[in-house]
């Protein structure tokens, strides 16, 4: 169980959000904020569990924070919701269909003796004030990481972040993740996932291994984005250091998602980036679409991973089986999903255990949310990926920001990891916001200082 310290942390980040924002620009502080949230604070269990109220934690504190102080101080004269059709009707969609969701799940389910609730008036609230809170960081972010180099601000933010994770990476391992444990009294994951060959991976205050790795991924990443443009050598000193703290954390997925991205920000043109970050995300959306429909060839998959590592073979079986297993389950209810309380799961009729594994994000919103909240959340996503791509195309290669281009990347290769895990972060939400503001602003000022007959080309400087 988490100490007190964990609930005083949680208690007292408001205070320190506030802070931030009056000594820093809203920009810097809003990521300051929530970055600084997201790798210091606890993970669940520490929770504020509030009665009406969905649960306060390390991923919302912070944006809730900043919220309420944002609307009080400068309000938000860009609106809350984005400027297209189809982001409006995502986000509307995303936030609201939770509700339809409670609606049409009001009878109890049963699984033998075990029977559970079916959902109230209550529940459909709740539901629908957990999505407003999960999304906020993308409305912050729309509004004040859009201009003023707040893209710049945002990649030396990661590196930091990144370099800052490195020291309590090393001493977990070599002495096995157990910072969590020492500070906040309670190791937030199974111990048996972090033991990896010889060592172990670090897990540090983040949720499990894997987010740690994936993190240090993004770190290095924009590390190498920013020494591209600025060819500084302490910059390079740093993507050479957070590569080789990438190595050792011993994640194949974020090594490989490395060596695909690294390349891409150092040798692609910015429209190029962009153009790559797209087929990675229409790729990631592409593969529950497939499995939904039973056209991903999985023992074909399987059979050319046993190939490559049996153990990894029987990993990639298992998660096979659990997915269709929910998938199977998903479509008793295939719109709008099962909602909360675990309705979406298989339980085990006597004991009431959960016998189905929820790894990848994709999975989870289809089952509790529906193919309408996966399709809101996903597209929500991708969507400042194909605005981006529209004024690019538009506009040309000298109106995009250097800063973008990567971003854009991290982006698209953070929806392609929420296909085989939950990697939904603030930090997601974020980009996503960073990135959709941005669109909206070169589309703004391209209607407004461009003739439609006399197209003209603005340097990137001019939108920073």
């Amino acid at each position: 169980m988490p100490n007190p310290l964990a609930f005083l942390m949680l208690a007292l980040w408001p205070i320190v959000t506030i802070v931030l924002f009056r000594r820093m620009a809203p920009d810097r502080a809003l990521v300051a904020a929530l970055l600084a949230g997201y790798l210091i604070l606890p993970e669940p269990p520490a929770v504020f569990d509030l009665p009406m109220f969905p649960p306060l934690t390390k991923h919302n504190i912070p944006a809730l924070t900043a919220f309420a102080f944002c609307l009080w101080r400068y309000g938000m004269p860009g609106g809350l919701l984005p400027r297209s059709l189809p982001g409006k009707v995502l986000l509307i969609t995303y936030v609201f269909s939770p509700a339809l969701t409670a609606v049409t799940n009001t009878e109890p389910v049963f699984y033998g003796q075990i029977g559970l609730p079916g959902l109230t008036i209550k529940d459909g609230v709740a539901l629908v004030l957990q999505q407003v809170l999960l999304v906020l960081p993308f409305l912050l972010a729309r509004q004040f990481l859009a201009q003023g180099g707040a893209q710049r601000h945002l990649l030396v933010a990661l590196i930091w972040g990144g370099l800052f994770y490195t020291l309590p990476m090393l001493v977990e391992m070599r002495l096995s993740p157990q910072l969590n444990n020492w500070v906040y009294g309670y190791y937030q994951h199974l111990f048996g996932q972090s033991i990896r060959a010889d060592g172990y991976r670090p897990v540090v205050f983040l949720y499990h291994g894997l987010w740690v790795a994936f993190f240090m991924m993004t770190a290095a990443v924009s590390a190498w984005a920013l020494w591209r443009v600025e060819r500084n050598m302490k910059m390079l000193m740093a993507a050479l250091w957070l590569t080789l703290i990438l190595v050792l954390a011993k994640s194949l997925g974020a090594l490989i998602f490395a060596v695909l991205l690294i390349p891409a920000v150092l040798l692609l043109s910015r429209m190029a980036q962009i153009r790559v970050a797209i087929l990675i995300g229409l790729m990631a959306i592409t593969y529950p679409v497939l499995k939904g429909t039973h056209l991903v060839p999985e023992q074909t998959i399987l059979a050319q991973a046993a190939k490559i590592d049996p153990e990894r073979a029987y990993s990639l079986d298992f998660r096979f089986d659990n997915e269709n297993t929910l998938l199977d389950r998903a479509y008793e209810k295939p719109v709008f999903g099962w909602g909360s309380w675990g309705r979406n799961h298989i339980l085990d009729p006597v004991s009431g255990a959960i016998l189905t594994v929820t790894d990848g994000r994709w999975i989870i919103v289809i089952g509790v949310y529906g193919w309408v909240g996966f399709l809101a959340e996903f597209g929500l996503l991708l969507l400042p990926l194909l605005l981006l791509w529209r004024e690019s195309t538009t506009r040309g290669h000298d109106a995009i920001s250097p800063f973008i281009a990567p971003l854009s990347l991290l982006l698209a290769i953070n929806l392609s990891d929420m296909v085989p895990n939950a990697t939904l972060t603030p930090l997601t939400w974020l980009v996503a916001g960073a990135l959709t503001g941005y669109a909206e602003s070169l589309k703004t000022r391209r209607s407004q200082f461009v003739a439609p007959d006399q197209p003209k080309k603005l340097g990137w400087q001019s939108v920073l």
